[in-house]
């Protein structure tokens, strides 16, 4: 059964559908090639996403594919001023550290984070404990075995999804019996991360597999590789693809969405929500008078 997720100050019922949006202090995402490395850009986009409608703000400081070497002075150095002025200019935004750095992680949660975005499967066994000692949330995902900033190379599962259920449930499993909130743990297939474009595709059109376990599911789907490759399009064009992607996500039970374009995305899913029953209409006119 679907259970309330507490990030923050913020209590997300089994109905809402949350906004995470993407702010890179990267110079190489490869979305936006460095748009918000700089300091005030990063906030301007963040000021942006939460007029746009993000609950929730994800920083980052090193690009997931493979790229120059970061190391934790410099992620540190990248992501934490930058959380600190999110935190002064927006107390009630949920702010999440994307990192797989323990140590990264101690030091964006005494600036003002309040989840832990591990996208490479609990890669430093610490991080868990850095959010059960400190009370916020943990994303526990699926990377396909990988190590970070590695790609996939002729992966292969016996059934992708049994495998992403096997491992995030039990890294969920692990992070409660380590003492992190039970409503603080979602959980990420993470397209994409050790998968090959048709295992990304069959995890979408299986997700209600993973929203059964009755963990909150996140899906990171925005502009991703499985996108383009599925419509033979280029980065700047995956928009579309997206947000097929985010609706039929929605549909089946995910529960927070990772995104670049935070307008599109958020009116998607209030659409989604309001098929579903769980959002009224904004306006009830037609047929009224």
């Amino acid at each position: 059964m679907a259970a309330e997720l507490r990030l923050g100050g913020r209590t997300f019922s089994p109905g809402e559908l949350v906004v995470m949006a993407i702010v890179n202090r990267t110079p190489d995402s490869f979305f936006d090639r460095g748009a918000t490395f700089a300091q005030d850009s990063a906030l301007h986009a963040v000021e942006r996403a939460v007029t746009e409608g993000a609950e929730i703000i994800d920083i980052g400081g090193v690009k997931a594919g493979p790229g120059d070497e970061v190391d934790v002075t410099e992620e540190i150095r990248r992501t934490v001023d930058t959380i600190a002025a999110v935190r002064n200019a927006f107390p009630d935004v949920v702010i999440s550290i994307d990192t797989w750095r323990a140590e990264v992680a101690v030091e964006a949660v005494a600036a003002g984070a309040d989840l832990l975005n591990d996208t490479w499967s609990g890669a430093d066994p610490a991080l868990a404990r850095v959010a059960a000692e400190t009370g916020v949330g943990l994303v526990c995902s699926h990377a396909g075995g990988l190590t970070p900033r590695t790609r996939p190379h002729r992966t292969a599962f016996d059934d992708v999804v049994a495998d992403v259920v096997t491992t995030v449930t039990g890294l969920a499993d692990r992070a409660v019996a380590l003492g992190v909130r039970r409503d603080g743990i979602l959980i990420d297939p993470a397209h994409d991360f050790g998968k090959n474009t048709r295992h990304s595709l069959e995890i979408t059109r299986r997700l209600a597999e993973l929203s059964d376990t009755g963990w909150p599911l996140l899906v990171a789907l925005s502009n991703k590789d499985f996108i383009g490759e599925t419509l033979d399009l280029p980065v700047p064009d995956r928009l579309e693809g997206t947000l097929a992607a985010t609706a039929v996500s929605a549909w089946l039970g995910a529960r927070v969405f990772r995104a670049h374009q935070v307008r599109e995305t958020r009116r998607v899913l209030d659409m989604v929500a309001s098929i579903k029953g769980d959002r009224p209409p904004t306006l009830t006119r037609r047929g009224l008078a």
